[in-house]
């Protein structure tokens, strides 16, 4: 059946009355008693007797709430809070009630009981073997017991003694050391571990006497050892009124204490030896019984109802008062009280600036003990601007003793009163606060005190003037954790375009961290730094939604802004200004409504990891001279470009990632000169880095792709350095080079784009020197339209369409490249192409190596043209050119074709080891031959087709293998010698008997041999191969023994194919 003990704090500093319920497996008897305190509030007689009852020691397990404690805390004594206990006893049933209270330094333990036994004691060791055998018990199972009443004084230091807040100055055994972790690794788990056996003193008094009472006071020292366990008894001084000595066995359940007033007193006692052995016995029964045996829970319980100061002088009592009392629950009750945080809040002090920081305790040092008592000691310095409290704790002083804490109303009376204090804290609670003016130049640590999200709790508010001002002198101030708003009426005449959410001023070095500042003024900025020597450190900070500019940092100064947030805000998110030179780091910088970051008019800075996009115009913005350093920031999803850089700025952008802009990643115009260097520029919706209007600037070592125009774009005479640079997978080109644009363009990777690798287009005349240019969809370097430029040391490779394409007026160099692996030819000229080519290889193309064809008329000298799949050179529909000193060898076709009214000129060159043969003119075209040597060709050396009259003077043609000749001579088709990959120079015929067309050709000896007989005609002297041979004609040839597939006779090389580039231009 439930039984109930009442513990009722009557003195005002502590006032509150709880409630403990606890029930009992056996029979028991219910018996209330209620608690009367005397006029004196000490809870005696008058006359120096306690009349309550006294509770017996409980060993079993209580668990106890102490939730309302925090709210009880500074009520009157009329005001109760209940707190329910629940006691498990095998054993017995109690109705207790105690009161507690404080003179000056010393609290009071009253303690009255009924008990109900239902049962006796179990065999429990030491404790029960002084008990059981006791036959005098006046309560037998079943009885009830009035206990007697007890009081036990405690003296603890006085007020203006130190007590151990800060750092708590008890040593503790190993023992108890591991112990005491071990209870508090679990949050408000009860220290059951702590309670200890009663020493033999206490267990050998017999249960004689059924009444006693005895006055105990405990002078607590600054420091306890665990080898003073054993006499702790021993540093408390008593008085004794007493009718026996000793305290009552778990059958009597009586203890026995009164109250005296101080050690002097006591020390006065005289009595007889046997009476001051049983004053020292009840002496020793009572320090027993409070600081041994009573309750763990009833203790966590009635400490809970002490403030800080208290709960601290009381842990230096003893070791078990000192590990009860650093329960991490008494302590978060207390710290929510005082500072209304949900979290512990830590700081740092490194290189002289505060960093404060919420640490929940679930993530807390595994070697902290209690975070909440730690923060406690960290923070309890400092001033608490709340209003109405410094009047409540006015008007009831008692109430708040055992806490020490200044409050004030209005930030300027914190200010004030801490003027003269080295670095004071002033924490801000819970509210709106309108500071009629706050100029700080004191080191002060301003931090807003509230529960849930703290800044949006604690609002700081001005619509005239700067909200917040730090001036000279304030070096080491902190600000955070609230909310800075500055709110100017619309229709206002004053002018405030130079009020600010926070200012910091010249020589100013505060610390602003884990604030939210909004200003709705339409000109301004939400924060200003100026002035030389002004270097604050920003950091956590909301700077969104103004109706100006973000942060403004301008006339030299510098400072660390890391971690804001810097969002929707009408104006430039950040403004770097007039040789300011800020840090920024990890910043969040988006959804603006101009550009994000805007430093200009010799404005530098270092920007690093920050994050910048959906801002309205550029991410970044470099103007008039600046020249910031932004480096490993993400610069994404800006609405116009990623980076611009204009009016001769400056800057340098290294290893950022620049995606997803509307336009160019990077925008460089009218002489700026950046550097653009170790960059990710990729999936723009229009190019990677656009160059223009005179610009200028190093790109180096970037990774461009994935954009929709061209990777690097060069235009209207701009002039930059593109180098080591891997532009690939574009959607269009990878460079463009225009409008007459420049630029040194060397030792790029330039692959795998879908139209040109490189274009250079209208007057443009850039440098290329040692790219790698190839595996791309169309041509590798693309000039036209009078496009010109240098092309030296390059390595084109693997294109679809040819490496090199010159046409409509362009007349670039092309010298020392190594052009190869084309899908179609190597260099095409066409459509009045010019160029100088020179020193060139040029192999292994899948056509013919050059092509020079309308009206074209290029220069080629001592380039190297072989292994070609095809002819070597080929010019025809009118081509020109002027091909000298080269060497032309181990081509498939002719090493030099010359058709359909074509006219070069070849000097000086060697045309050897062809697998057909070395010069083939045909189809009316001409040329002029002078000093060639043509030598160990397979067909011949020099093959002319009918009409054909070239000029030749002084050339060497020797040791060719006559192929051609040789088969005729001996009798074979033509097709034998050439299949149909080939076109050997001869007679060749139509049959009409047959009905070949102009498109079919025979051989002679076919004619002899399969259409004899035939009504047959001879056509001309030509390149053909034989469709007799090839069995395409209806009669069989009787000189092939097996078929082949055929083919048309051609009369020319497969023409190359042009790019398509114009067409999607």
């Amino acid at each position: 059946m439930p039984q109930s003990a009442n513990l009722e704090f009557v003195d005002d500093s502590i006032g509150a009355t709880m409630l403990m319920n606890g029930f009992s497996s056996g029979s028991t008897s219910e018996n209330n008693t209620s608690t009367g305190g005397a006029s004196n509030g000490s809870g005696n007689d008058g006359n120096g007797n306690n009349e309550n009852n006294s509770n017996s020691p409980m060993s079993d397990v209580i668990n106890s709430s102490s939730s309302s404690s925090s709210t009880s805390r500074g009520t009157s004594s009329s005001s109760s809070s209940r707190t329910s206990i629940r006691a498990k006893r095998k054993l017995l049933s109690i109705n207790a009630n105690a009161t507690i209270s404080r003179k000056r330094n010393v609290i009071i333990f009253n303690i009255s009981a009924t008990s109900n036994l239902n049962q006796s004691p179990p065999d429990n060791g030491d404790y029960n073997s002084n008990h059981s055998s006791s036959s005098s018990s006046p309560h037998q199972p079943g009885n009830e017991a009035n206990l007697e009443p007890s009081s036990l004084e405690v003296q603890i230091p006085n007020d203006d003694e130190p007590i151990c807040l800060i750092e708590d100055k008890i040593n503790i055994d190993k023992e108890d050391s591991n112990s005491s972790n071990h209870s508090v690794d679990k949050l408000h788990q009860t220290p059951y571990d702590l309670r200890r056996k009663p020493n033999s003193s206490f267990n050998s008094s017999s249960p004689s006497s059924s009444t006693a009472t005895t006055s105990f006071t405990a002078l607590l020292p600054h420091n306890i050892t665990a080898n003073q366990e054993s006499n702790e008894s021993n540093c408390c001084s008593n008085s004794v009124n007493s009718s026996s000595n000793k305290l009552p066995s778990a059958e009597q359940w009586k203890t026995t204490t009164t109250t005296a007033t101080n050690s002097q007193k006591k020390r006065r006692i005289q009595s007889s030896t046997i009476e001051q052995s049983n004053f020292e016995q009840s002496m020793r029964n009572g320090a027993q019984y409070l600081i041994y045996q009573l309750p763990d829970e009833v203790l966590l319980t009635i400490f809970s109802y002490l403030f800080e100061q208290d709960l601290c002088r009381i842990a230096q009592v003893c070791t078990r008062f000192y590990k009860i009392s650093n329960d991490c629950e008494l302590w978060k009750s207390l710290y929510h009280d005082l500072f209304e945080y949900d979290h512990p809040l830590y700081y740092t002090i490194p290189d002289g600036q505060y960093r404060f920081k919420f640490i929940p305790v679930a993530e807390r040092d595994p070697n902290q003990d209690n975070p909440w008592k730690d923060s406690f000691s960290k923070l309890y310095r400092g001033v608490h601007v709340r209003e109405g409290y410094r009047e409540k704790v006015t008007k009831n002083p008692n109430q708040y003793r055992g806490r020490s804490t200044q409050y004030v109303d209005t930030i300027e009376e914190a200010l004030t009163t801490v003027a003269n204090v080295e670095n004071p804290f002033v924490f801000i609670h819970n509210g709106t606060y309108r500071p009629n003016e706050s100029i700080i130049s004191t080191n002060v640590v301003m931090i807003g005190a509230a529960s849930g999200s703290v800044a949006e709790n604690v609002i700081l508010e001005r619509e005239t003037a700067s909200t917040i001002t730090f001036i000279d002198g304030a070096k080491e101030a902190y600000l955070g954790y609230v909310s800075l708003r500055f709110t100017p009426e619309p229709q206002t005449t004053a002018q405030h375009h130079k009020h600010y959410c926070l200012e910091i001023c010249e020589k100013a070095t505060p610390v602003v961290d884990h604030c939210i500042i909004r200003s709705t003024s339409v000109v301004g900025a939400a924060i200003c730094v100026s002035g030389k020597d002004a270097s604050p450190s920003i950091r956590n900070c909301t700077i969104s939604d103004c109706e100006n500019v973000g942060l403004y940092i301008t006339d030299y100064a510098e400072g660390v802004y890391e971690e804001n947030e810097i969002s929707r805000n009408a104006l430039a998110g950040v403004w770097v200004k007039n040789n300011a030179n800020p840090i920024m780091r990890r910043n969040h910088i988006h959804h603006g409504r101009d550009v994000g970051v805007f430093t200009f008019d010799n404005g530098s800075g270092y920007f690093e990891a920050n994050n910048i996009h959906n801002n309205r115009i550029a991410g970044f913005e470099v103007k008039a001279g600046a020249n910031p350093t932004v480096t490993r920031c993400e610069i994404h999803h800006g609405q116009t470009g990623g980076i611009y850089v204009h009016e001769s700025g400056r800057g340098q952008f290294i290893e950022n990632r620049i995606h997803s802009n509307n336009f160019a990643g990077v925008w460089i115009t009218s002489q700026s000169n950046p550097t653009i260097r170790k960059n990710e520029i990729y999936n723009g919706h229009q190019g990677g880095v656009y160059i223009f209007g005179e610009g200028r600037g190093l790109i180096e070592h970037n990774n461009v792709y994935g954009n929709a125009l061209a990777g690097i774009q060069i235009r209207t005479a701009s002039d930059p350095i593109v180098r080591y640079n891997k532009i690939h997978h574009g959607q269009h080109g990878g460079i463009y080079v225009h409008e007459k644009g420049l630029g040194l363009i060397e030792e790029n990777e330039v692959y795998a784009n879908t139209l040109a690798g490189v274009w250079i287009t209208t007057g443009s005349t850039p440098v290329l020197r040692r790219n790698r240019i190839h595996s791309g969809k169309q041509v590798g370097v693309y000039f036209y339209d009078n496009g010109h430029g240098r092309l030296e040391e390059n390595d084109i490779f693997n294109h679809l369409y040819s490496g090199v394409q010159i046409r409509t007026g362009s007349n670039p160099v092309i010298r020392r490249n190594k052009i190869w692996g084309g899908q179609n030819g190597g260099v095409l000229v066409y459509n009045g192409g010019l160029g100088l080519l020179e020193q060139n290889e040029i192999f292994d193309n899948a056509m013919a190596g050059v092509w020079i064809k309308t009206d074209s008329n290029p220069t080629l000298k001592r380039n190297k043209i072989y292994d070609g799949r095809d002819g070597g050179v080929c010019i025809f529909n009118g081509g020109k050119g002027v091909l000298e000193d080269n060497d032309i060898f181990r081509n498939a076709q002719a090493g030099v074709l010359i058709s359909t009214q074509s006219h070069p000129t070849l000097r000086r060159n060697r045309i050897f080891d062809g697998l057909a043969a070395g010069v083939e003119i045909t189809n009316n075209a001409t040329a002029t031959l002078e000093f060639n040597q043509i030598f160990n060709n397979r067909f011949g050396g020099l093959c002319l087709a009918s009409h054909v009259n070239p000029s030749i003077n002084g050339n060497k043609i020797y040791d060719n293998h006559n192929a051609v000749e040789k088969a005729v001579n001996s009798g074979q088709c033509l097709y034998k010698i050439s299949s149909y990959t080939s076109f050997p120079m001869h007679d060749f015929f139509r049959c009409r008997t047959c009905n070949t067309t102009d498109r079919n050709a025979i051989c002679v000896n076919c004619i002899k041999t399969c259409h004899n007989g035939h009504d047959v005609e001879f056509i001309r002297h030509d390149r053909f191969f034989c469709d007799c041979g090839a069995r395409t004609l209806s009669n069989q040839c009787q000189l092939q023994d097996e078929p082949t597939q055929d083919t048309d006779t051609l009369y020319d090389s497969a023409a190359p194919m042009e790019s398509h580039t114009l067409m999607v231009n």
